[in-house]
């Protein structure tokens, strides 16, 4: 067997040796170490794109049988590099399909993932036409595999992108330089090496990615207490003895939408915001339009924010409250609400209390519409929420602004190391194709 691998090893070191004078063509995107060489990644693999299937056709023909390869489409692969074989479709007479074998990668180079979905297989398959195949002949696949993740083949390849829907020609990925170490063993141990080095960062990526994942849990669970009256706050619990279940209406002094009317356009003047910019759940006045300073004294003070006051989106993505934390005037769409707290609430108890799960499934239950859910104002206002007494009120709010900033805190340094991760990622694989691992 050992004998087998060492007359492999050897015939593919000739092979790689025959490939010296064709890559003496080639511009070097960069210094390489003694040994290594620039070489058209066309002379290490056999490139090419999948067939297109009618949707039609894939659903009589090919969907639901047990027999076949798998067909892979654009879809099947994922961001993270993960491939989806149990999508439902085979290919039974693959012998009139394109196809490739285990350790094959697999690139998009179509559409809106082109350059950023990418797989390596682990069977046989039949694969879409939007899907590029590397079939890997003079070279480690999984060496491919990798540089294909490095910044420096993304750039090369964004570079290249054309059309209305953004594309790479076969032919022009064939021309891609590829910086070939001088061995299969070489190759073999650099894999190992950036595997190696892979496998320590996704053990830190999962415990960061479950903080990440666990935060809106976490947040309900402790808005469920605290309107529940479950909070021990000075290890003393809040008594729900006094709360009252009351309306949206009675404890606002006003509940309105925007106005209805189409606001007239500025080129400056007083900005007018619209879903995207309160999405996250805070007031941005990034990417906004304006309305004319004339257009927004005339609407009444009900659609007027103040600081203080909440928003509430009432159409499409229903069911987020935004606290005014600013003084700037602005104006918003009709696709959502502004809640005039009155003097029985405090303004961050409500912003609060609507965040809750409970409020959203409340929200939902009266919600009506087909191609968007529209939460009507008259519902709004009759829904209703628990009120305490207000000293209770801003002993919640001090607890949750004190309890849910340090989950926060713990969310966004999650977010950070996941940030820091990808990018130890995409340093590993710069190194490790300079010939520095």
């Amino acid at each position: 067997m050992a004998k087998k691998e060492n007359c492999h090893a050897e015939h593919f070191d000739k092979l790689s040796a025959s490939l010296v004078s064709a890559s003496a063509n080639i511009e070097a995107p960069y210094e390489l170490p003694d040994g290594w060489k620039w070489e058209k990644i066309s002379n290490l693999s056999d490139i090419y794109t999948g067939n297109s299937i009618n949707e039609t056709v894939k659903k009589e023909k090919y969907t639901g049988i047990k027999e076949g390869l798998n067909f892979i489409g654009t879809k099947d692969v994922d961001f993270d590099g993960t491939i989806n074989y149990e999508n439902g479709v085979k290919i039974s007479d693959y012998e009139n399909f394109k196809t490739v074998p285990a350790n094959t990668p697999l690139l998009c180079i179509e559409g809106g993932s082109a350059g950023k979905k990418l797989g390596i297989t682990s069977e046989q398959v039949c694969f879409g036409n939007k899907l590029c195949a590397f079939v890997c002949k003079n070279v480690e696949p999984k060496l491919v595999y990798y540089y294909l993740q490095t910044n420096a083949f993304f750039y090369s390849f964004m570079k290249e992108r054309h059309g209305l829907i953004g594309g790479v020609s076969v032919g022009t990925l064939k021309n891609i330089p590829f910086p070939l170490p001088p061995t299969l063993a070489e190759q073999k141990r650099i894999v190992n090496r950036i595997e190696t080095m892979f496998a320590k960062l996704d053990e830190a990526k999962e415990k960061a990615q479950n903080v990440v994942d666990s935060f809106e849990t976490r947040k309900a669970a402790i808005l469920h207490k605290a309107f529940t009256g479950q909070l021990k706050i000075d290890n003393e619990e809040l008594s729900i003895e006094d709360w009252e279940e009351k309306k949206l209406g009675e404890v606002c002094e006003s509940i309105f939408d925007g106005d209805h009317m189409p606001p007239p356009k500025a080129e400056s003047g007083i900005p007018f915001l619209v879903i995207s910019n309160v999405n996250t759940g805070f007031l941005s006045f990034d990417n906004t339009r304006y309305v004319p300073n004339d257009y927004y004294d005339s609407l009444s003070e009900t659609r007027k924010p103040k600081t203080g006051d909440v928003l509430y989106t009432i159409v499409g993505s229903y069911g987020i409250p935004v606290l005014v934390d600013s003084d700037r005037a602005f104006c918003f769409q009709r696709h959502m609400a502004l809640l005039k707290p009155s003097k029985l609430i405090s303004s961050r108890y409500l912003w609060y209390v609507l965040q809750s799960n409970e409020m959203y499934q409340k929200a939902t239950s009266i919600a009506t519409g087909t191609a968007q859910l529209t939460v009507p104002i008259k519902g709004l206002r009759e829904l209703t929420i628990p009120v305490p007494p207000l000293n209770y009120q801003l002993s919640i709010v001090n607890f949750l602004n004190t309890v849910l900033e340090k989950e926060s805190r713990a969310k966004e340094a999650a977010q950070t190391v996941l940030d820091q991760i990808a990018l130890l990622k995409k340093s590993i694989l710069a190194r490790a194709f300079r010939g520095e691992l």
